[in-house]
């Protein structure tokens, strides 16, 4: 009777001790996460947005919001250019996101500058400042946030997150038709490739797609949590962000369903041209204004009501 007696304490003992434990992990976690995102945060100064916002973005009260994503190919002494531009509308109330990437080869404004170019190239005459206001000025929307992402450890980050699995629409090298799995190098890979495919950018854009949709699925997974300090030194090293730590979280908190249902809107209706020996992609009058009334009715700007 008496050894029976003991085993309810030794049962608290170990609860107590798991409790501790995993208090332990949890603010390991914590304190990786609060010091990555302090690493990853980098304020953006614009004296003058190329697209002005009538009211503030407010994470609790569930504003919609956009997102410019580039991912950049930096190099050794050199800026580099934005290789990916993806844009982003999030919208809490209608739970979904539109997302639109932009072919890098787009004739356009180059805002702070004075003239018309690859639109990629706003980051090497500007940094993410310009880049921005280029982008504002061909879509017609404010652009909210920016995330810019070193296309080399773009690696790391997918490795980081186990791979991420894809569903191939076109073989090619070494990707085979259907669903394949991915680690860094593939993915990387996988999203550059794009003189082998018919559709050019466009197929490009497609498979930038499924690679970021796999990350973020990835990186929610419970499984996640195991991997952590890999994810974090990732993306401590590869991700530079002006949104803060408390946007984040309110962000985790207040959009999460609407960060997983991705709407694409496809740049398609164009028409390449060569200029004094360069080539650019001319982007279709009626498809481009179709898509800005697209992303400022789901931003809920009042242009879109008018």
């Amino acid at each position: 009777m008496k050894k029976k007696r003991k085993w309810p304490k030794y049962l608290l003992i170990g609860f107590l001790l798991l409790l501790l434990a995993g208090g332990i992990y949890a603010y390991s976690v914590y304190s990786n996460f609060t010091t990555t995102l302090d690493t990853m945060h980098e304020p953006v100064e614009r004296e003058q947005p190329s697209v002005e916002r009538t009211d503030i973005v407010e994470f609790d009260q569930q504003d919609p919001f956009s997102v410019l994503l580039l991912g950049v190919d930096e190099r050794e002494d050199d800026r580099g250019r934005s290789d990916t531009m993806v844009v982003m509308t999030v919208n809490p109330e209608t739970q979904s996101t539109k997302m639109v990437s932009i072919p890098r080869d787009t004739y356009t404004e180059i805002i702070g500058r004075g003239t018309t170019d690859k639109i990629n190239h706003a980051y090497a005459f500007g940094g993410i400042e310009m880049s921005m206001n280029t982008t504002e000025n061909l879509l017609d929307i404010p652009i909210d946030y920016v995330v810019q992402v070193n296309m080399e450890g773009f690696e790391d980050i997918v490795d980081a997150v186990d791979g991420v699995t894809v569903n191939n629409t076109l073989a090619f090298d070494n990707f085979p038709e259907g669903e394949i799995e991915l680690n860094g190098e593939q993915a990387l890979n996988f999203v550059q490739m794009r003189k082998q495919d018919p559709r050019g950018d466009f197929g490009r854009q497609d498979r930038q797609k499924q690679v970021i949709q796999g990350i973020m699925r990835k990186g929610a997974s419970i499984n996640s949590l195991w991997n952590y300090k890999d994810i974090f030194d990732a993306l401590g090293q590869n991700v530079r962000t002006n949104m803060t730590f408390d946007e984040m979280v309110d962000v985790q908190r207040n959009y999460q369903d609407a960060v997983t249902n991705v709407d694409q809107l496809i740049v398609e209706d164009g028409y390449g041209e060569t200029i004094n020996g360069i080539w650019y992609y001319m982007m279709d009058d009626a498809e481009l204004a179709e898509i800005q009334s697209t992303l400022k009715e789901h931003l809920e700007l009042e242009e879109a009501t008018e």
